[in-house]
């Protein structure tokens, strides 16, 4: 599988991944291309000191010719980056934008993502804050398929994190990053291999097979 990963801030489950390659798991999977929004990520160094390929698309950019930001032309130029780079899996490790037609229509089935609650619970931004503000005792995190919703795709891996009567949001993103990190790299090593099956709302595991 060729992925390529789409990052907006300081790349740390991008790294994760790139760890995991390097010790030898992820052996179906292929880094092809960093592709970030943000000139001034951290992830984009991360990726460069392993050799992964990367380029800068920043949305900022793309401009409608009256000056309004132009969501579909700058998801465009990412679609035709990640199609040049051979990429025919996508993974959003930290995108801060809302993924549009033409990036599901590109890679149909084929873009997961990593979100920092226990899905169906707390979607969208800032979820961590979101679970202390509802008191709730667990949160975590969950790796998904991308679908036009917000937050709303198939449900991959998801891993718990009890939250302790200390939690302030920055302590609690903290142990939940932890987290992230051993989902994302399970996440992509069972969907590199080919044993991701999506029927209907749920994601079976397909065995091994062995012989």
């Amino acid at each position: 599988m060729k992925i390529g990963v789409l990052i907006s801030g300081r790349g740390s489950n991008l790294e994760a991944l790139l760890k995991a390659k390097k010790r030898g798991q992820l052996e179906a999977a292929e880094f092809v291309l960093v592709v970030s929004n943000n000139p001034d990520a951290p992830g984009l160094e991360r990726a460069r000191e392993r050799g992964i390929p990367t380029l800068v698309l920043d949305h900022r950019s793309h401009r409608t010719p009256d000056d309004r930001l132009d969501r579909a032309g700058h998801e465009a130029a990412v679609v035709d980056a990640l199609r040049e780079a051979g990429a025919d899996a996508v993974v959003l490790a930290g995108w801060m934008r809302i993924v549009g037609e033409r990036l599901l229509a590109a890679f149909p089935g084929a873009i997961i993502n990593i979100h920092p609650s226990l899905l169906p619970s707390f979607p969208g931004l800032h979820a961590q804050r979101q679970a202390l503000d509802h008191g709730v005792k667990v949160t975590g995190c969950t790796v998904h398929f991308v679908d036009d919703g917000m937050d709303t795709g198939p449900i991959i891996v998801q891993r718990a994190v009890p939250i302790l009567e200390t939690d302030d949001e920055a302590s609690l993103s903290t142990r939940l990053l932890r987290e992230e990190h051993g989902a994302i790299v399970e996440a992509v090593d069972l969907w590199s291999q080919g044993r991701l099956a999506i029927e209907g709302r749920r994601v079976r595991v397909r065995s091994l097979r062995t012989g």
